[in-house]
């Protein structure tokens, strides 16, 4: 009778792995279901201070996206990528 349930709760353990393994690889293609908006916060890279992405300061470097928290911020950032 132990064997029975325990080859039972190796069953439902070993399910639950494989449920979560194929959640997170059809995962890993998706983009983020939720688009960011205004509100979302977006951290600066310099200074590590969150601000929403509406009253972010904005830099394209390098074909890339950046936000910041000043326009200071955004100056040490690109001497950062030039020094």
């Amino acid at each position: 009778m132990y064997r029975i349930i325990l080859i039972f709760s190796l069953f439902v353990v070993l399910y639950f792995l494989l449920r979560r393994a194929i959640r997170e690889f059809k995962g890993q293609g998706e983009p983020d279901r939720l688009p960011p908006g205004k509100n979302h916060m977006v951290q600066d890279p310099v200074c590590r201070v969150f601000v929403p992405r509406g009253a972010a300061v904005t830099e394209d470097i390098g074909g890339q996206t950046y936000y910041f928290c000043s326009r200071s911020c955004a100056h040490k950032f690109q001497q950062q990528l030039a020094g």
